[in-house]
């Protein structure tokens, strides 16, 4: 099952928060909390609180394991742009863009390993049937095909 949280309108710019969202993901909630608490940005800080509280969703919805939960999904996207002027010399004005964030977080359950049953071979139990393929072109060989070697060596 899949745990959310958001938190639209960080008051950060998208850029500062997706290098630390880029070091989580894919990874378990507690290396990831362990990640973030360490680093004093404040892009870290917002991307910590709201792993907290995808993990705290989880524990609230009764999670069977919420320590074995990964990161499946962390996303930062753009918000709204709030443009501001600067003043400058001579009357003229600069643009001043305070960009903001919206923060995703996804916790699912590890991924089953998926279970391949063997695959029986033709002919009698215990033996192994040679698979021998064609080479792409004439005189290159691959991997499944041995090199022609002489059996005797030629008298003179």
């Amino acid at each position: 099952m899949d745990y959310k949280a958001l938190h639209r309108f960080a008051d950060t710019g998208p850029r500062k928060i997706r290098l630390f969202a880029d070091l989580i993901r894919g990874k378990n909630v507690d290396e990831a909390l362990q990640l973030l608490r360490f680093y004093h940005n404040r892009g870290a800080k917002l991307l910590l609180a709201v792993v907290q509280s995808a993990y705290g969703n989880a524990d609230d919805r009764e999670c069977p394991d919420p320590d074995s939960l990964i990161v499946s999904e962390c996303r930062v996207d753009g918000a709204p742009t709030f443009k501001r002027i600067q003043p400058r010399a001579r009357g003229t004005a600069f643009g001043i863009k305070r960009r903001m964030a919206h923060i995703h977080v996804t916790l699912s359950d590890p991924p089953e390993e998926a279970f391949v049953p063997p695959v029986p071979t033709a002919g009698i139990t215990g033996t192994t049937t040679p698979t021998a393929t064609t080479p792409a072109t004439p005189g290159a060989e691959t991997a499944t095909t041995p090199p022609a070697t002489p059996t005797s060596a030629p008298t003179t």
